[in-house]
Parts: C-alpha cells; structure tokens; sequence
C-alpha cells in the first residue's frame, strides 16, 4: 500500500512539472507560427461607413416568434429595425413581413415597407404597400394595417381590394380576430363591400 501511494505521489508530482513546461512549448510554437506584428502599424478594420451607422443605429434582419394567448403561431421579421429616438417616437422597421400560422393550420403572410411598433400594446402600425395573403386563396391590397401580436388581431379602416376563389372585391375596412363565441377565427371585410361574384374561378 505504501508503494501504491509513493507511486501516486510520484506521478502527481511529474504532471505538476510536465504541465506547465507542455503549456510553455504551446505557447512558444503559437508566438513563432504567428506573423510579426509591427507596433507602428494600425490595426486593419472593415471600411465601414461610421457616420452613417452613427447617424442610423438600426439593426438588420431582427426576427420575433412566439405563440399568442389562444396558441396562433406568430413570426415577425424585418429588413433593417430603428430603436425609437425619443419617448415620443416609436421604434420602426423597414419591409416587415408578419407570418401567422393559426390554431387550424391556415398560413396568413402580411408584407409591408413601413412599421411603427407600440412594445406597451404588443402592436404595430403597418403603412405602405400592405399585402395580405392567405393558404385559403385570398390576397387582399391596402395602404394600412394595425396588428397585435400578443392575441389574433388584424384590422383596417383604409379602402382595400380583395380577390380571391369567389371574384374580386373591394371594402372601407377589415376585422381578422378570434374574439368570437366559439373562438374561431373570422375574417370580415366591412364598410361598402362591393363583391364582383366570379363563380368560374370555384373550378380552379
């Protein structure tokens, strides 16, 4: 038992001098394979346009999932994103795109150049080009949109144009939400719907 034990102590003892004197010779090797470094020179750095990051500190392709209170699956991404300037300018984003995946496996893609978002509401201001489309064949064209991301609520007060597997349309507004009795979802076009009836495209 006490050769066993010299014998430990003797290996500890060896791995205490072999170590450091194996990290050395690892050191040594890093600072002779590495290149020789000139103190009067400056350190290279990316030809960056400081001024005009300085001028628009946005960050790009920022991406947000989560699910809502009643389980939709939200995803919201953007080209470039601004933080907002002042308590009264809300943080932006340029080409959002918002991807609902609903709780009956309907898809509903909404584009638009601009967004204003609200954090204490959990909503954004959609402007510019806004295009909805949907798994159920409808797209549906406006200059503006508001939408939550905390609960499924999409809506309009702008004119719009619709079309879809039953014709074309066009309306003041719309209401996508799931705030009915039965909690399913609904889409309303409301405020002088014009529905041009196009039976043939059922065939399609």
């Amino acid at each position: 038992m006490a050769r066993g034990g010299d014998t430990h102590s003797q290996i500890v003892t060896g791995m205490k001098i072999l170590l450091p004197l194996a990290a050395l010779s690892l050191l040594s090797t890093v600072f002779l394979i590495s290149e020789t470094v000139d103190p009067s020179k400056s350190i290279p750095i990316a030809q960056v346009d400081l001024e005009k990051r300085a001028e628009d500190p946005g960050f790009t392709n920022p991406v947000l999932a989560g699910v809502t209170d009643k389980g939709d699956e939200i995803r919201v991404s953007a080209a470039i994103a601004r933080p907002g300037d002042t308590a009264l300018h809300r943080p932006t984003a340029d080409h959002m795109v918002v991807q609902l995946r609903l709780r009956d496996s309907t898809t509903v893609t909404i584009h638009a150049e601009r967004a204003a978002v609200t954090p204490e509401t959990v909503s954004a201001e959609l402007r510019g080009g806004v295009r909805i489309t949907t798994s159920t064949g409808y797209v549906i064209e406006t200059d503006h949109l508001e939408a939550r991301f905390d609960t499924l609520r999409v809506s309009t007060s702008h004119p719009l144009s619709a079309r879809g597997r039953f014709g074309e349309l066009s309306a003041g507004g719309l209401l996508l939400h799931d705030e009915t009795n039965r909690g399913d979802v609904e889409l309303l076009f409301t405020r002088g719907v014009k529905l041009v009836y196009r039976p043939e495209d059922w065939g399609d």
